[in-house]
Parts: C-alpha cells; sequence; structure tokens
C-alpha cells in the first residue's frame, strides 16, 4: 500500500501524521514552508485537557509544561466589570477561560456578571485549559517526529495537481526555491493546508461563509505587568473609546494583547500599534510605561467559513482547510486536532484492512456536523448581545427570554460546557444506534442504561489490562477499540485472579472474536455504570455503545458498526467527484471474521 500523503505541516498536519504513524501507517507530510517559517509568536492556541492530552500522547509530552494553566477567574469588584475586570489565576481552584480572539473574549467575560454584592466570582471545578503559543506547538510536534521512520517529510513543496484513481492519489508538487518538480503516489491525501488551500480549490470544493465587520488587533510583548499571571480587560481603554483591550499571560513572561478596532478605521500602521501598546500599559500600571519588547503582531478581520464537502474520494480536508471559527477565536485550533483525531484511525483502518464508504464519510458527517454546530451557536448568541449592548448584558445579570439563553451559551463556553465549549458528541453519526423515534420507544437492547450516550466523548477512567498494569483510560486511546468492562473489587486482585473468574473467559473469547483489533481492559467503575457493564470505545474517545453482561454477538454487532460494516472496495467518483458510493464488493478476510477474528495487520 502506498502512504497516506498529508499536505501541509502545521499543528494540524504534524497531529494527523503522528497520529497516522501510531497506527503504523505510512506518511508523506508535504512542507511548503519548510522548517525556517518565520516566528509568529501574536499567534497561541487555548486546549483543553482531552486535546492536551492526545497531543502528549502524540509524543509533544512537554505540552502542559509549555503552556500557561489559567485555574481561576475573578472580578476584584463588580463595579471593576464596568472599567477594568482582572481575572485571577491561582493553583487552588480551577475555572478555565475559553481564550478567544476578538468577539469570543464575549463569551469569556459573560460569566463574570453573575454574583451579588461588591464581588462577583466565576469559579468551577472542571481542569483547565491551556494557553500556548503556536509556534511552541508546532516546534514541539516536529521534536516528536525525530525518530518517525514512518513519516517522510518533504520540504519546499508546492502541491500543484491532483489526480485520482481506483487504488490511490497522484499528487504534483514544485519546489518552492526552484526545486525540482515531483510525483508523489498515495493511498490517500488530506489537505490540512490552512485557510488558503490549494487542494481544496483543486478539489473545486467551495468554502462558503462570511467575513465579519469586525476587526481586531493581536500582539504578543514581553513585559512585566504589575500582577503576574492575571489576565485583564479594560474597556473603552484611553485613546480607543468603544473598544476593548485584553491581556492575557503565556509563560516566561509574555503576554498576548488584543484589541478590538472601530467600525470603519483605516488599516493599523506601526505607529497607532505602538501608541495603543503605551496606552493600555499606561493605564494597566498606574499611569507609567514599563520597559517591553515587541515579539510580533498583526491585524485581522474574522472569519466564519465551513467546508461544503470534506472528502472526495480518496481526498479530505481537515483544519482550516476545512472551517475557519473567527468568532471562537484561539479554539480553532482544537477543532483541527480534533479533525486529526478523528479521521487518522478510520484512515487506518482503511489502509491496513479496507473501509467501508460508511467508515470513510463519517469522517465528514461527524467533524462537519459538531463545527457547523458551534458556528451556528455562535452566530445566534453573538448579534443580540452586541445588539443589546453586551456590557449592558453584563451590567445586569438577571437576563430573561432570548438574551439570557444567549447569554447562557456564551457563559457555558469557557467551563467547557454547552454549544460552543463541550467536547462534541457525534449521537447522529452513522457509525452510531439511530436514537429512538418521537423519544418514546423503548432503548435498544445494546444500550447498558446509564452507561453514556453513544457519541460522546467517555470519562478517563483508572483501568487495567489483561497483563496487570494501570493506568488511565485516555493513555489507551489512539490506536486500537477499547472494551471496558466495570468489574468492582478488580483493583485489590492481582489480574491472574481475575482473568480465570466471572465474565472474563467469555468476553476475551468475545472481544478476540471482533472483526478490529480491540483491547480489553478493565476498571473499578464508570459514572452511571452498573456492575459487569461492557463499553465498547472508539480510538478517539468516543463511546460507540454499553451493554450489561457479555453478549458476543450483541458485542460484534457494536464493533462492525464502528467500523462502518464490511469494508469496500470503492470507484472513484465521476462528476464533481462527491463522496457517493462506488461499486463495492466485500473483503473475504473481514466479512469472514465474525467468530474468527480475522487477519489482524498493523496497528488499527
Amino acid at each position: 500500500m502506498d502512504p497516506v500523503i498529508v499536505a501541509g505541516a502545521g499543528p494540524t498536519g504534524l497531529s494527523l501524521a503522528l497520529c497516522l504513524a501510531r497506527h503504523n501507517v505510512p506518511v508523506v507530510l508535504l512542507d511548503e514552508e519548510g522548517p525556517g517559517a518565520e516566528p509568529r509568536a501574536e499567534r497561541t492556541a487555548v486546549l483543553r485537557p482531552r486535546t492536551a492530552d492526545l497531543l502528549a500522547r502524540l509524543g509533544y509530552t512537554a505540552v502542559h509544561a509549555d503552556a500557561a494553566r489559567w485555574t481561576a477567574w475573578r472580578t476584584l469588584r463588580r463595579r471593576q466589570v464596568i472599567g477594568t475586570a482582572v481575572f485571577s489565576s491561582g493553583p487552588d481552584t480551577a475555572g478555565p477561560v475559553a481564550g478567544g480572539e476578538g468577539v469570543a473574549d464575549l463569551a469569556d467575560l459573560a460569566g463574570v456578571a453573575h454574583g451579588s454584592g461588591e464581588e462577583a466570582e466565576v469559579l468551577d471545578a472542571g481542569p483547565s485549559p491551556l494557553h500556548l503559543a503556536q509556534d511552541r506547538l508546532r516546534h514541539g510536534l516536529r521534536e516528536a517526529l525525530s525518530g518517525q521512520e514512518l513519516i517522510t517529510v518533504a520540504h519546499g513543496c508546492r502541491l500543484t495537481a491532483i489526480e485520482q484513481d481506483d487504488h490511490g492519489v497522484s499528487v504534483h508538487t514544485r519546489g518552492t526555491g526552484g526545486g525540482p518538480e515531483t510525483w508523489w503516489r498515495g493511498s490517500y491525501l488530506v489537505g490540512c493546508d490552512g485557510p488558503r488551500s490549494t487542494v481544496r480549490k483543486l478539489l473545486d470544493v467551495r468554502f462558503p461563509g462570511r467575513t465579519a465587520v469586525d476587526r481586531y488587533a493581536v500582539a504578543a510583548l514581553r513585559v512585566a505587568l504589575p500582577e503576574p499571571g492575571i489576565a485583564l480587560l479594560h474597556r473603552d481603554p484611553p485613546g480607543g473609546r468603544g473598544t476593548e483591550a485584553l491581556a492575557r499571560p503565556l509563560p516566561d513572561g509574555v503576554w498576548r494583547l488584543d484589541w478590538s478596532l472601530p467600525t470603519g478605521m483605516a488599516p493599523l500602521t506601526p505607529d497607532g500599534l505602538v501608541a495603543r501598546i503605551r496606552a493600555t500599559l499606561s493605564a494597566w500600571c498606574d499611569g507609567t510605561i514599563p520597559a517591553y519588547e515587541l515579539l510580533g503582531w498583526s491585524e485581522y478581520p474574522v472569519h466564519q467559513r465551513l467546508a461544503r464537502r470534506w472528502r472526495t474520494g480518496r481526498a479530505f480536508l481537515a483544519g482550516d482547510a476545512a472551517h475557519l471559527l473567527g468568532a471562537l477565536g484561539t479554539q480553532g485550533l482544537e477543532e483541527g486536532l480534533r479533525d486529526a483525531d478523528n479521521l487518522a484511525w478510520k484512515l487506518a483502518l482503511a489502509w491496513h484492512h479496507g473501509a467501508s464508504d460508511v467508515l470513510l464519510d463519517s469522517y465528514q458527517a461527524e467533524r462537519r456536523g459538531a463545527v457547523g454546530t458551534r458556528l451556528r451557536a455562535a452566530d445566534q448568541a453573538l448579534p443580540p448581545l452586541r445588539a443589546n449592548g453586551a456590557w449592558h448584558t453584563l451590567r445586569h445579570s438577571l437576563l430573561s427570554g432570548p438574551a439570557n439563553r444567549h447569554a447562557q451559551v456564551l457563559n457555558d463556553a469557557p467551563f467547557g460546557r454547552g454549544l460552543l465549549g463541550a467536547p462534541p458528541v457525534y449521537d447522529r453519526s452513522p457509525l452510531v444506534l439511530p436514537a429512538p423515534r418521537g423519544g418514546k420507544s423503548a432503548p435498544s437492547p445494546l444500550v447498558a442504561p446509564g452507561a453514556g450516550v453513544p457519541g460522546e466523548m467517555v470519562d478517563d477512567v483508572p483501568v487495567i489490562d489483561l497483563d496487570g498494569v494501570r493506568g488511565r483510560l485516555r493513555d489507551r486511546l489512539g490506536r486500537d477499540l477499547l472494551a471496558v468492562l466495570v468489574a468492582p473489587g478488580t483493583g485489590v486482585w492481582e489480574s491472574r485472579h481475575w482473568l480465570t473468574a466471572g465474565l472474563m473467559p467469555q468476553l476475551s473469547a468475545a472481544v478476540a472474536a471482533l472483526p478490529t483489533r480491540t483491547e480489553l481492559l478493565v476498571t473499578e467503575s464508570y459514572p452511571g455504570a452498573t456492575a459487569h457493564t461492557v463499553l465498547l470505545v472508539r480510538p478517539d474517545g468516543h463511546l460507540v455503545g454499553a451493554m450489561t453482561g457479555c453478549r458476543p454477538a450483541e458485542l460484534y454487532a457494536y464493533a462492525d458498526l464502528a467500523r462502518g460494516g464490511p469494508p469496500q472496495h470503492r470507484a472513484p467518483e465521476g462528476g464533481d467527484g462527491g463522496a457517493t458510493a462506488g461499486a463495492a464488493s466485500a473483503d473475504a478476510g473481514m466479512a469472514g471474521a465474525s467468530g474468527s477474528g480475522g487477519e489482524r495487520r498493523g496497528g488499527a
């Protein structure tokens, strides 16, 4: 089999290449910029803990140390919400900050105006997100590439043509510095080449959406502010009436500063930027201007766009090539990492065993649906709050009707909840059981009550493998399907005592007979699940389904559902190249796996 070609070596492309390598799939990574790309210190990302865990599994083990963790934010005085709001960061409480750009900062603030008296606090018990420079993220992922024999990096290659046939994809590149022209042959192609994606254009995929009238400026400074680790917001800063200025800490004394720019204002000049920096620092430092080093800056509008198709035959789109989430700011990169995590295990199954169109089409159904839901939620929540006056909304915390609902959407986002902040739930995926019609039908016998909704992200719990090795469920993600048995008491016994007891012999045999490689784990408990519940979990951490007890035929049905049914050999599409099913025939080795486990090759 030919390798998978990944076009684009940004965070999404690098993560996808590393994910595929974990599945023993060879990759050609086309890097147009090369390792010496110009640093952009002002570009940052906000990562939820689950996404940071993904990067650590891929080999960027220093991700937590390289980032600033915000554990709480607190307004010092309610009256300061109207002028300068101060959000404090401390080790003893956990209340994450969304860290969006521009209008997304309204989401950061929607929670601060709830309280009584002089003080207004927002605290949360959940784990806090990480604020990380994108240059450091890219560097950490590139370091993880070293020693990866399955990944070939081609620097300075500009993609110019794509051809598809029954068996793979041919990609033509031209050297950016006058280098040679080359044809690359791959089994699949994934375009992770950014908002101006060449792959998307060559596939003739529309990229509809809008560019808002809002414009923002962002700068990275190395400066000593009076309260290290405290994020600051200034409403109507000096010299910028009707705008906002926000400062958020990064490691090593670096701060990211954001300004909203007045509508109709001429493009910001370097002198204009310096004036804003000096005025903002003066406001936060009692009229003095501390020494600072400007590391980088840029000015940008807000883009909201969603590609019409994310799959065209053997070619896929991911990251900024597939979506732009300007209103969600720095969360956009996190969505690209979720794209990579979702697509990698599906391509790995296709590469090692062949795959059905249902499995490959599920990438678009799941990820485009999840991103589209976030975009719609932001578009519905932000305009009404702007129309009513966002700061009026914050000052008057008791809202009613639609305004209250919109404020709640924004308030949930920083805490990892709701349509803007929670992990996606693929409950409408072709890889999960359909929901009962009308909400009145009895649940499927394959679903164990209380074990979770098929398609949602599973909880991280302590697990034990069959060799008695203990760890966390999150550390087992990223390779095979996982079958997790809830077995109270197993934690106090060595594995040799329970391997031959209770459900284990029957369950071990059933797992060995599944059509895709599956690892069996046990856990003392799982939220909402009773003893002897069996959960089947996808490599990206989403629940396939759960059952009470061991029913081999139903467990097999779940695993077959997770892989989208027996693999098929698909013909290339004609016309616009849409992701419709071509002529297919069942793979004999996989179709005959029921009861035998089939042939197991590679890591998928």
